[in-house]
């Protein structure tokens, strides 16, 4: 396809025609010009393909697939070639489907655990959410398919969604909630990038240049299309100004007379129409070039694919007196609806029409299981007759396991979740069995974190999350000891909402929503108040052990232009096969007000046999050790003592080192506002001011009381320079030549 050629070619009613869609799912095509329709679909974790005769909506019934485990359980394995190759999979689906674009992944942070769609994104933490969508996008482009990252950006909640204002500061927003598609764009490169429906400090994203175009484009190269979430658009001309491409759904021509107006009236210039219509047409070139003939949807291999994965994503949060795994030769009392009908997947523009879906109560047949329902999912009520029945279950067996979690309705895309709690019914159906069965375990079906008033009464949690398809094998896999669970928590579990550091400003008033709690978000906010929580970020057992030792750092001093090779022993302790995720973290000592505790910097998950040691080893660069500077307007790395740790969770940290960070002094420009402390931290500002400096010091006593002496210097450090012409007598002059030559 000749790009140039075409667009040469094209008129301008047919250019404004390429910037919106044909219909729900299809790109237009301009059929004078051989550009064919490239079909887009749903589906972070499963394609959401619609069969012929969808109603406007997009809602309709769609084609059997496979659904894999969602973000929220997926980003659990620690596991970033787990997300390629599930990735892959999804791709190769595309290609038989005949997709030419998979939206998704969803990259935004889990800012409070109550935001309705948390389920569809990976973690609080933007390295683990940006490795993972990375991971993501190359395993779904690598089959020859598209990937469009989404929602771009700080779309953290269902309230208002459409309409809202996400008021961020400039660190928080590219430190926190930028971080995610920097390393998805700069990584893997996906094909397009879906702008979000809310307004980023007052503009909507859908139009905003700063986020489409200078942070986007220029800053971190992208060279995809950018196309709106469904229905994002708001002014056609301003988004298209603003960096735009194509808007979805289609089916009007409405933006095509918009568009056409502006060119002709001089509101909007041709060639920027021009641009807008090249990335189309490359995006359905590379689509076109991309497809494989002859892809079979294999749903069994996926299948098969998904169960594997949801083994690898399931979180053993306790596990005391060993009461998992479960003895094969057990009476064991299978108690929950969810037992037979498992909550997999979420509800929303994701769900997914499941070719198979096995339950636990299926899966662990061979075993000696009996079931009692206990609650009735949809009411939320407790029903005495299904509790007393499960209650004789429990109390007749050798170990009793609860099959339990979040409902449909009380986590779903367009409504946030009212609060952390499971349903009622479902809280006493778990205190009353573990009253009489001392062997109890809790299985978890749920998109996000929930509260667990009876954890302190209950010996054995394994978080399943919404698992997909294979989340019952795996499940009956998990609890009798076929496979051992390795996940680790992306996420952290708080032990109230009111802990949580969004609390006080989410969802927001009068559709604003302040980000006060700023890079704050998650671990960073429990570990700076070392706050006690349920479960901590990285949280997950085993059922062997392992050993940490001989960390080594290949350098003890460092430039921001070096790297630093850092390794580690880990020894499986016991008598299993497993599996175990090293986290590395690294922080500031002594520490920064403005900075976390600790920061997650490297991620590896190591297989070992009973008795096996094997090496990690993790390479970091400058950007490991940085922070946003809003001073230089990007990321600058400081001076000074750093602690490397690593370790089995952000609380379990097995293992630290120090090293020495040699920065070149940020290149800051210095006005008269500028204080003496902040001159006097550079070289030239010392030679300019340390002798006016020792003299203050040197001068006075305690004339004022005790701390004078103090006071004295502590207000010298913090006056502005001007001031120095009241305070020190020094003239104007005297006072511009000094930023001068600091500035020189």
């Amino acid at each position: 396809m000749n790009i140039d050629d075409i667009v040469s070619g094209l008129t301008l009613t047919e250019k404004a025609e390429l910037c919106s869609g044909l219909d729900f799912w299809n790109t237009k095509p301009a059929a004078r010009m051989g550009v064919p329709a490239v079909m887009m679909t749903d589906g972070p974790y499963g394609l959401r393909k619609e069969l012929e005769g969808y109603d406007s909506m997009g809602i309709g019934q769609s084609i059997k697939a496979v659904c894999f485990p969602a973000s929220c359980a997926l980003a659990s394995s620690f596991d970033f070639g787990l997300a390629q190759r599930v990735g892959k999979a999804l791709g190769d689906e595309c290609q038989a489907e005949k997709i030419g674009l998979l939206l998704g992944p969803g990259l935004n942070i889990k800012r409070s655990p109550l935001c309705g769609r948390n389920f569809e994104y990976y973690s609080e933490d933007p390295y683990l959410a940006g490795e993972f969508g990375a991971a993501a996008v190359r395993g779904i482009q690598s089959a020859g398919a598209g990937a469009c990252v989404k929602h771009f950006a700080a779309n953290n909640q269902e309230t208002r969604r459409m309409s809202g204002d996400s008021v961020v500061d400039e660190r928080t927003l590219h430190e926190i909630y930028l971080s995610a598609f920097e390393k998805a764009v700069k990584e893997g490169k996906p094909r397009a990038v879906m702008c979000a429906y809310n307004r980023l400090n007052g503009t909507y994203c859908a139009e905003n240049g700063e986020l489409l175009t200078d942070i986007l484009r220029k800053r971190w190269g992208f060279d995809g299309m950018v196309v709106t979430d469904w229905g994002a658009a708001k002014d056609t001309v301003n988004g298209i100004k603003a960096g735009l491409d194509l808007i979805m759904p289609g089916g009007s021509d409405s933006y095509t007379k918009k568009i056409v107006a502006a060119v002709e009236n001089g509101e909007l210039g041709l060639s920027e129409l021009d641009a807008t219509v090249k990335r189309i047409l490359e995006f359905v070139d590379r689509a076109v070039s991309g497809q494989r003939k002859g892809v079979v949807f294999d749903r069994d291999r996926d299948y098969e694919l998904a169960e594997k994965a949801a083994e690898e994503c399931a979180v053993l949060l306790k596990n005391d007196r060993g009461v998992l795994p479960l003895r094969k030769d057990a009476k064991v009392a299978f108690i929950g609806e969810f037992a037979a009908r498992p909550r997999y997947q979420g509800s929303g523009s994701s769900h997914i029409n499941s070719a198979k879906v096995v339950s636990a109560l299926e899966a662990a047949k061979g075993y000696g299981v009996v079931y009692a329902q206990g609650y009735d999912a949809a009411s939320g009520k407790t029903d005495r007759s299904l509790l007393a029945e499960a209650v004789k279950a429990a109390g007749s067996a050798d170990a009793a396991v609860l099959f339990v979690g979040l409902p449909d309705a009380y986590e779903t895309e367009g409504v946030d979740r009212a609060g952390l709690d499971m349903p009622d019914n479902q809280n006493e159906l778990i205190k009353a069995v573990a009253a009489v069965q001392p062997n109890t375990a809790v299985v978890l079906h749920n998109g996000a974190p929930v509260a667990m008033p009876w954890i302190d009464g209950v010996p054995a949690v394994l978080e399943m999350y919404l698992a997909g398809d294979g989340c019952g094998q795996a499940a009956a896999a998990l609890l009798f000891g076929d496979a051992n669970p390795s996940g680790k928590l992306a996420e952290t579990f708080p032990l109230r909402i009111e802990d949580t550091p969004a609390y006080l400003n989410f969802p927001g008033e009068h559709g604003i929503v302040e980000y006060r709690e700023g890079v704050f978000v998650g671990y960073r906010y429990y570990d700076k108040r070392d706050m006690p929580v349920l479960f901590p970020f990285g949280h997950g057992l085993s059922y062997t052990g392992f050993e940490y030792g001989g960390l080594r750092v290949d350098k003890p001093e460092l430039t921001e232009k070096d790297t630093l090779a850092v390794s580690l022993t880990v020894k499986n302790t016991g008598s299993r096969f497993g599996k175990e995720a090293v986290q590395l973290y690294i922080g500031r000592r002594p520490q920064a007000a403005g900075r976390p505790v600790r920061e997650l910097r490297g991620v590896s998950k190591v297989a070992l046999e009973p008795g096996q040691s094997k090496e990690v080893s993790f390479t970091l660069d400058t950007r490991a050790f940085s922070y946003y500077d809003t001073r230089v307007h990007d990321f600058a790395a400081e001076s000074g003592t750093y602690v490397i740790e690593a370790g089995s969770s952000s609380r379990d940290l097995r293992l630290c080192a120090e090293v020495k960070m040699n920065a070149a002094p940020v290149p800051v420009k210095y006005d008269r506002c500028s204080t003496v402390g902040e001159i006097m931290s550079s070289p030239k500002g010392r030679a300019a001011l340390g002798a006016l400096i020792a003299g203050q010091k040197g001068s006075g006593g305690d004339e004022l009381g005790a701390g004078t002496a103090e006071m004295r210097e502590r207000m010298m450090e913090e006056m502005p320079l001007s001031a120095l012409v009241h305070f020190a007598g020094l003239s104007d002059e005297a006072v511009d030549a000094i930023i001068e030559s600091v500035n020189s």
